[in-house]
């Protein structure tokens, strides 16, 4: 072993890049082994990154870590679904609630591009003078003693650290190794459906082709596309579809084919993607996995955060804001031990940390599989629609009975548990509420209004807010 250092991340992504910065800002020695090269110097891997969708849990995690400034000038606002129907009709439903949000108007998510921040976030970390990234550092092992951690790399070295985070996302090396204990519980599961990207540029104009103030969907059963805007006026395009039978990328062989699939079920969209034929052929179609573990630490020395922890579908824009939310619960329990916490301390805070996260990144696996449903099935259909008018209005008028489940998840930092036990609450309100037969023509009368209040007046909890 040729030297020894304080405080180990694997993985050199979004959450990685952010606990180091966390950890540097509070006086620590970082050292960030990542298995690929620098994307600084090789460009980032195209098409294999949904574009992401910040909000309020990651702005605050990213405000504790002093790095807002520097993430809102590649951010876009963006502050409502916009579904495309099959005959070009489009529809809105609003994000968030009205002069909410958190600089200052309505509520949004914020549409930014992995690469831009994942440099952001590492460069800050640099600049503290605490950190050290070494890429093509692939972990192979590591192993636990009275004294420390060695960690062995594909290198052929080893080094000493106290304290290792694994942050190497959804297949990390830092879990297989874990997972040899005894007593560790580990599940792993695809979606049928996997996803490929093309891109929207500018007009000829230089303007977005669409509207930039939404996300866009067009829902079609069980497959469906989806487009976020960018702050270079370009849109990204995801095709979610399931890898084999109708519709999906089986049937689809090659870029003729994709044209005329597109044709088929996005016909207000090919016009406005004049590199279809080199994306679709060029971009990988990848899959999308899920991951459950438990404990998310070993000892006083190891501990899992993000996706190496609970990895989740992309379908609530929660992967990158729960993976944020674990950095900044870690940056609170540090503080409230002062920073610096001795050796002894360090088995209390790491089982605080599982105790406190576990059932939080379970919760948010679960709602992100419920919201694949609602944008692939439901967004288009006329009943659902219906009903989510009826929530907004309840929600104008009384916010502090009835709170969308999509706020509670998006735009507060209630756990995630809470919010999907409120969320199933409200789904049985609401079950009722539609039974109703006259529910079509008196969705906005007082009676229907009444009846939604005093079941969740009988059933609800009051909404807990934490800070």
């Amino acid at each position: 072993m040729s030297e020894e250092r304080g405080m180990a991340v694997v993985g050199a992504g979004l959450v990685g890049s952010l606990m180091a910065l966390l950890l540097a800002n509070r006086g620590h020695k970082v050292d960030v082994y990542e298995r690929r090269s620098d994307p600084r110097k090789v460009g980032d891997a195209a098409g294999r990154s949904i574009n992401l969708a910040l909000s309020e849990r990651g702005w605050r995690a990213l405000e504790v870590a002093g790095a807002v400034d520097a993430v809102r000038s590649i951010a876009m606002p963006v502050k409502a679904r916009c579904m495309h129907a099959l005959d070009g009709k489009l529809t809105y439903q609003p994000y968030g609630l009205a002069g909410k949000g958190r600089f200052g108007h309505d509520q949004s998510i914020y549409s930014v591009a992995r690469g831009p921040l994942n440099r952001i976030l590492m460069e800050a970390a640099e600049a503290t003078g605490r950190v050290n990234v070494h890429f093509e550092h692939p972990l192979s092992d590591f192993r636990s003693h009275p004294e420390g951690l060695d960690l062995s790399f594909a290198t052929g070295h080893t080094v000493r650290h106290q304290r290792l985070f694994g942050t190497d996302g959804a297949f990390s090396a830092v879990r297989q190794r874990m997972m040899k204990k005894d007593r560790f519980d580990f599940s792993q599961s695809y979606l049928d459906h996997g996803y490929k990207e093309v891109a929207m540029p500018p007009t000829a104009s230089g303007d977005f082709a669409i509207d930039p103030e939404a996300l866009h969907i067009w829902p079609r059963g069980h497959f469906m596309l989806m487009a976020l805007p960018n702050p270079d006026k370009t849109f990204t395009c995801t095709l979610f579809a399931p890898y084999e039978g109708a519709q999906g990328f089986s049937e689809i062989p090659d870029a003729a084919a994709a044209r005329s699939y597109f044709e088929m079920h996005f016909p207000d969209v090919l016009d406005l993607v004049p590199d279809f034929d080199r994306d679709w052929t060029e971009n990988p179609t990848s899959s999308l996995v899920m991951t459950r573990c438990a404990p998310w630490h070993q000892g006083d020395r190891v501990v899992l955060m993000g996706d190496a922890a609970h990895a989740i579908v992309p379908f609530y824009g929660q992967g990158m804001n729960s993976g944020f939310e674990d950095a900044r619960v870690m940056a609170d329990l540090l503080d409230a031990h002062n920073g610096s916490p001795q050796k002894e301390s360090w088995p209390a805070l790491l089982s605080d940390f599982t105790r406190l996260r576990k059932e939080n990144g379970d919760a948010i696996g679960d709602l992100a599989l419920r919201n694949f449903v609602e944008m692939r099935d439901r967004t288009g259909d006329p009943r659902f629609l219906l009903q989510k008018r009826i929530e907004r209005r309840l929600t104008d008028r009384h916010p502090s009975i009835w709170k969308p489940l999509y706020s509670m998840v998006t735009f507060s930092h209630l756990p995630y548990s809470d919010a999907l036990a409120f969320g199933r609450i409200q789904d049985g309100i609401m079950s009722e509420v539609m039974d109703r037969d006259d529910i079509a023509e008196a969705w906005d009368s007082e009676a229907v209004e009444h009846h939604a209040l005093q079941l969740a007046a009988e059933r609800l909890p009051t909404y807990a807010q934490p800070s």
